[in-house]
C-alpha cells in the first residue's frame, strides 16, 4: 500500500466530492472514496480506491479504517435537496445526522482526528446582514440546513470531548466543472441554476423558470454567490492541511464575495453558448432570500484560500464545455 497519506472521502463519487478527490490526489494524498451511489457516479471515481458502502453500516465503516491507513476524513455524503427535506425530514435527519454521527464515532474509535465537513450557507437561514460572516446567527429555515448545523455543533462537542479537529466549510452556490474536462456536474433531478439554464439553451428543457422578479435587487431577481467547484475542492485541501498542521478548528465561508442575479446568469450562458435561453417569469418561492453573498475573508486569512475563478463567465464557460460535450 502506498506510503502517501490516505484520506477518507465520503461521497467522493458526487459532484464536489469527485473534484476534491482529484485535487487531493494532485497534492500527494490518496483519496479513498466511500459512496453508496444513491446520487454518485462510478465514472467520477478516478483518483483513488473505491469502497461501495453506506454510512449507516457501522461495521463496514469501521472496516474501512482497518483496511486503509486513514489519516483524515473529508465528509461530503449527504442529501441536499431543500424542498425534499421539507417534505421528508426523517430521510434527511437519518442520512445527514445519524449517519454522520456513525462516521464521527468510527473516526474516534480509529483515532483519526482531522475532519473536514461539507456544510452550507443554509445553516444561516434568512440573512440579517449581507455579506454573511461566520458569526452571523444560525437559524435554518429547512431540515436540510438544520441537519448540517447539527453536525457542525456535534463536531464542536466531539472536539472538546474526544479531540476531533474540524473545519466546517459553508458553501454558497457551487458551480462549474473541472477545467480539464475530466469530471463535472450531473444531478437527477437537476436544480442548480447554471446547468438548468444550459439545459434550456440546449433545448433539453422547455424554459428556465425565474422564481421572483420583484426582489429589491438590481434587476428584480434573486442574487447568489457562485463559487467554482474547483475552488471548493482547493478549499478542502487547504482546510485539511490546516488541521493536519495543528490549526484550530472553526467554520469558514466559501464564496467569491460577489453576487450575480438570475438574469445575469442567463445572460452569461447566452454569451458563452451563443444560444437563446427561453425564460418564464414565476412567483417567488417560499424561503428564497433576495440575496446571499459570502464574506470569505476568514478563509483567506486562516486557510490561505482565495477563489481562482472570480468571473461569472469563466465559471459558466467550464460548465458549458462539460454539458455541451455530453450532448455529442
Amino acid at each position: 500500500m502506498s506510503n502517501q497519506p490516505h484520506v477518507l472521502v465520503t461521497g467522493g463519487a458526487g459532484y464536489i466530492g469527485s473534484h476534491a478527490c482529484k485535487t487531493l490526489a494532485g497534492a500527494g494524498f490518496v483519496p479513498v472514496t466511500i459512496d453508496n451511489f444513491v446520487y454518485g457516479h462510478r465514472w467520477a471515481v478516478k483518483y483513488g480506491p473505491l469502497v461501495e458502502a453506506d454510512l449507516a453500516d457501522k461495521n463496514r465503516l469501521r472496516g474501512v479504517f482497518s483496511d486503509y491507513p486513514i489519516e483524515a476524513v473529508v465528509h461530503f455524503a449527504a442529501y441536499t435537496y431543500v424542498g425534499e427535506s421539507v417534505e421528508n425530514p426523517r430521510k434527511y435527519f437519518q442520512n445527514n445526522v445519524t449517519n454522520s454521527l456513525n462516521l464521527l464515532e468510527a473516526m474516534i474509535d480509529a483515532n483519526v482526528m482531522p475532519f473536514v465537513y461539507s456544510s452550507t450557507c443554509a445553516t444561516y437561514g434568512d440573512p440579517e446582514t449581507i455579506p454573511l460572516v461566520e458569526d452571523h446567527s444560525q437559524n435554518p429555515v429547512n431540515p436540510y440546513g438544520e441537519s448540517k448545523r447539527f453536525i457542525e455543533r456535534a463536531a464542536r462537542w466531539f472536539g472538546e470531548a474526544y479531540g476531533i479537529r474540524w473545519a466546517a466549510l459553508r458553501y454558497f452556490n457551487a458551480a462549474g466543472a473541472d477545467p480539464e474536462g475530466e469530471i463535472g456536474e450531473s444531478h437527477d433531478p437537476e436544480t442548480h441554476l447554471i446547468p438548468v439554464v444550459i439545459e434550456a439553451a440546449l433545448e433539453n428543457r422547455p424554459h428556465v423558470a425565474i422564481f421572483g422578479t420583484d426582489y429589491s435587487t438590481r434587476d428584480g431577481t434573486a442574487v447568489r454567490d457562485y463559487v467554482h467547484v474547483a475552488d471548493l475542492a482547493s478549499a478542502h485541501l487547504s482546510a485539511l492541511k490546516h488541521l493536519m498542521d495543528g490549526g484550530a478548528s472553526g467554520a469558514f465561508n466559501l464564496g467569491t464575495g460577489r453576487g450575480h442575479s438570475v438574469r445575469e446568469v442567463i445572460a452569461s450562458v447566452e454569451r458563452i453558448s451563443g444560444l437563446k435561453v427561453p425564460v418564464r417569469d414565476k412567483g417567488r418561492r417560499p424561503g428564497d432570500a433576495p440575496e446571499l453573498i459570502a464574506d470569505p475573508s476568514r478563509a483567506a486569512e486562516i486557510l490561505g484560500w482565495r477563489p481562482h475563478f472570480q468571473d461569472l463567465d469563466r465559471i459558466v464557460e467550464t460548465a458549458w464545455r462539460w454539458h455541451s460535450r455530453e450532448e455529442k
